[in-house]
């Protein structure tokens, strides 16, 4: 009788704990509303991940990105992950596939628990382990360089590339990486993220997919990230014309939001740097003002 008791009333303070948290959040979430929806100011990241929950959530807004529309006004003031996610969440397979998430963008409980993924026989690789692990669902966590994949050929049925390559041979010692870059001068090039495509491809069964997807405008050096150009995208195209079929999204932000719209009216984009305040203009942009997402399948 001691032991009921008990437990009701362990799991009374667990529901109350859970509500006053979810409560918090919430409030924290409203701050960003009452400081004038200003990107990165207090409550901007509670608001930015329930924004995305709710979309790769809703059936209505992955359908519009799988017909290459967005909603007006849609992701106002937020990051490219508001348009990146969903756009993945619209093109991932729907039955269980052998599932690699290359540089552990999807290591977050409310991604790996949606019901497009949680079936999926998952793999995340990235350079060191991170704060949080999910092992009891079951995901292989596997730690090294993207240029060096230590898989077998044609492993992978689908891949997945989020805002990565942009930061292959940067320097990453500001997420915790004793990596510095090879680059003299940040105004030149690095071309080291061609070495991760073709790991990519060649880890990626015969009709299987790549989700891919990388800031692109200007050519731009950051330091930590570099802004992809046409020429850049060209030497991916390269690659992947010689193996499989390829399909080019591109999304641009707006003062009023996000759209989706051709690679031509990307080409001048430029990215806001939040950590220098390079790019910075009365737009509002959150970080990239342009996103390059592709799909390739393989068929060789």
């Amino acid at each position: 009788m001691l032991k009921k008791i008990i437990k009701k009333g362990y799991n009374y303070f667990l529901k109350r704990n859970a509500k006053k948290i979810a409560l918090k959040k919430k409030e924290i979430e409203i701050n960003f509303f009452h400081n004038g929806q200003i990107p990165w100011s207090e409550g901007y990241i509670a608001h930015k991940k329930e924004s995305i929950i709710k979309n790769i959530s809703d059936a209505f807004i992955l359908d519009e990105f799988s017909n290459k529309r967005v909603p007006v006004n849609y992701g106002f003031r937020l990051d490219e992950r508001i348009v990146e996610y969903p756009w993945i969440f619209a093109n991932i397979q729907k039955n269980k596939t052998i599932f690699l998430d290359a540089g552990s963008t999807f290591n977050f409980d409310y991604l790996l628990s949606n019901e497009l993924i949680e079936n999926k026989e998952k793999y995340i690789y990235t350079f060191y382990p991170e704060g949080k692990s999910f092992n009891e669902k079951k995901i292989s966590y596997v730690y090294g360089d993207l240029r060096e994949l230590p898989f077998k050929n044609d492993f992978f049925e689908e891949i997945v590339c989020q805002s990565t390559i942009e930061h292959i041979d940067m320097d990453n010692s500001m997420y915790g990486y004793d990596l510095k870059s090879t680059l003299d001068l940040v105004t030149k090039k690095s071309y080291e993220y061609l070495k991760v495509i073709d790991e990519l491809l060649r880890v990626l069964k015969t009709n299987g997919q790549l989700l891919l997807t990388f800031p692109y405008g200007k050519f731009e050096n950051h330091g930590f990230f570099q802004q992809f150009d046409n020429e850049m995208v060209k030497k991916i195209i390269i690659k992947m014309d010689c193996l499989g079929e390829y399909e080019l999204t591109f999304f641009k932000y707006l003062s009023e939001g996000w759209v989706i719209t051709s690679q031509e009216d990307c080409n001048d984009s430029e990215s806001f740097n939040p950590h220098t305040q390079i790019g910075k203009k009365d737009d509002f942009a959150a970080h990239s003002r342009a996103i390059c997402c592709m799909k390739f399948i393989k068929t060789k």
